[in-house]
This record gives structure tokens, sequence and C-alpha cells, in this order.
């Protein structure tokens, strides 16, 4: 499948068929405190529960899916904090294919261990000082491998919207529709897939992006109409989604489908994650609860009263860390 233009809902559904027995169907939650909590219906779409702990498993599998034969020994390299990271090494394992991904030297352990696990091959990098997209690219063109990114690709995208399918089926089989969904953001990849997913079966819910306060270039881009950067050595706990900034093809989705932007702070994550054990028993990394956080502390009023899907997108934490944030109760 190649792409002259953006990816359409259509493109999501051959992705669905592709990833048909290769990802884990993840179930919806639901708990009338978070309701209350919240002023809405919510409805959590727990992807912490999918291989490998996240959503990325649909995305890097679909794009591994695309590479032919004759180039698989050249594996591939990937640039990740860890989700995509795990997600690209299980593909490509599963593909038998050699997978190098350059990850920041303070990647959880946990994602750096289930990489490991899978075979994957690591080169570390320092956030402040080197770029990670210039060092894949180095060693793909040495090794004559094939980069991966880990959401501006179109792919990726159709990959990661299969969840956003998967939760419209779901909503449907309960009777129920969506009115908003609210996703983690940081390159957009899930929030774009999951976008043009309900384009196609949903038409009427709007989709919004959760991110961290003071790195919430979605929500600017969205206001501004253009990409919108952070600035450089902005901080969260929320690793999994500190990304620089929208990528050009979800922004191109997301300009056009996004309803908006919901900043959330360390401390309402960590209130979200929280929750979401104490009512949901599910672990939920802090990128992964954005969402959660978002529709817990600062849900938007036109969301009030309303049916409200909420996807905890991972849960690959450290423990230490984990416990850390539960014993803060």
């Amino acid at each position: 499948m190649a792409f002259d233009s953006l990816p359409t809902h259509s493109d999501v559904l051959a992705a669905a068929a592709r990833l048909t027995d290769l990802v884990r169907k993840t179930p919806v939650l639901q708990h009338d405190v978070l309701d209350a909590m919240s002023g809405a219906r919510l409805f959590v779409k727990a992807e912490c529960l999918q291989e490998t702990g996240s959503f990325k498993i649909r995305g890097a599998t679909n794009r591994l899916l695309q590479i032919p034969e004759a180039q698989r020994p050249a594996g591939v390299v990937a640039f990740s904090s860890g989700n995509h990271a795990q997600g690209v090494a299980r593909a490509a394992r599963l593909l038998g294919m050699p997978a190098l991904i350059v990850m920041p030297s303070d990647a959880p352990a946990v994602k750096v261990e289930g990489v490991r696990a899978d075979g994957g091959e690591i080169r570390f990098y320092d956030r402040n000082t080197e770029s990670r997209e210039v060092i894949a690219q180095q060693i793909a063109a040495e090794r004559g491998a094939i980069v991966v990114p880990s959401f501006d690709d179109p792919h990726i995208i159709c990959g990661q919207g299969t969840a956003g399918l998967e939760f419209a089926a779901q909503m449907e089989e309960a009777g129920e529709r969506l009115d908003y969904l609210i996703t983690p953001a940081g390159g957009g990849g899930l929030a774009s897939g999951i976008a043009l997913a309900l384009e196609g079966v949903s038409s009427g819910t709007r989709v919004w992006v959760a991110e961290p306060e003071g790195h919430d270039d979605w929500r600017r881009s969205l206001a501004s109409g253009r990409i919108e950067a952070n600035a450089p050595g902005t901080r969260s706990i929320c690793d999994a989604i500190l990304t620089p900034a929208p990528g050009e093809l979800t922004f191109a989705i997301g300009k056009r489908l996004f309803g908006g932007g919901v900043p959330v702070t360390d401390a309402q994550v960590k209130d979200a994650m929280r929750a979401a054990f104490r009512y949901l028993r599910i672990v939920a990394e802090p990128g992964g609860a954005a969402a959660l956080a978002g529709a817990l502390s600062c849900l938007p009023e036109t969301m009030k009263g309303k049916t409200v899907g909420i996807v905890v997108s991972g849960g690959n934490v450290d423990a230490g860390d984990y416990a850390g944030v539960l014993s803060e109760a």
C-alpha cells in the first residue's frame, strides 16, 4: 500500500484486516466513581493491556508488514523513549527481522528491558545534546536498514487507528455511542489514526488530545492553525508523549478532525494513575494516563454529562516509580 496523499478511513480498515490475530483486543472499562469524579460517563479503553503494554504494537506491526521479504534481513531502525521501541522490537521478532532502537539514556528501565527481551539492540542517546532522528538515519544508512518512525508515517497512523475501530465496535455492541474521545498525544499517531477510524464508523464522535502542561504543542497548534513546537528542555513525568511537535501528517489530519487539546499537570496525572489502579485495577504509565487525568481533573465543560471515551494508552512504568506514585495517596 503506497500513499500519495493522506491516509483515509479505508486504510485503517485495511490495517485492521492485516492485524487480525496479531494484536490483542483490549477491554473497555467503566466505574461509577470515575463518572462522578468527571461529571461525565467515562468508557476507558485499556490499551495498557495490549501486547508489549501499549498501543504501539499496532502501528509497528502494520508498518513492518509492508517491508518486502527481500529487504527484511537488513532489519529496521527506530527511535523511541520506549513504547514504540518495544512495539518495533516485538514486531521485528515476530517477522524474523533484526531491530535496533535509538533510546534516550533516561528511558524507563522497564521499557529498555522490554526491548532487550524481544532481541532488540539499543543505542542510547542524550535527549538534550543529540538528535535521535540523525542517529537513526546514520545507522540505517550503514546497515541498509529501514527507519520506522514513531508516529509520522501513514502505515503507523493506520495501525494505531485500529484501536479506534475496535473501541467503536465495542461501544456499539454495548448499545452506546461516544460523544467525545480523549486520547494521550505526543506526535499524534494514535490520535490521528483514531480520528480517521471514527470518521467512518462514529462520525459524531469528536476527538480531543491530552498532553502535559507546558508541553501542549497540540493545543497551541490547533489554536493557531500551524505546527507549534515545544521549548527545548521542557520536561514532564509523561515521558511517552514528550515529542518536540506534532508531525506533518498527523497535524494535517488533526487540524481537520480534532476538537482541541487538554493540558494536564504531573500531579493530575499521578491522581489518574492512582484512580486507574483503585477503580479499574489497571496499571497506567504517566503518559498513558494523560487522557484519564484530563477527564478526572479538567474535563472541558462541553463534555460534562456526555458519553466520553478515554484511551489509557500504555502501562509500562518502572515498579519503583509506580509504587512511589501509589504511596503518595
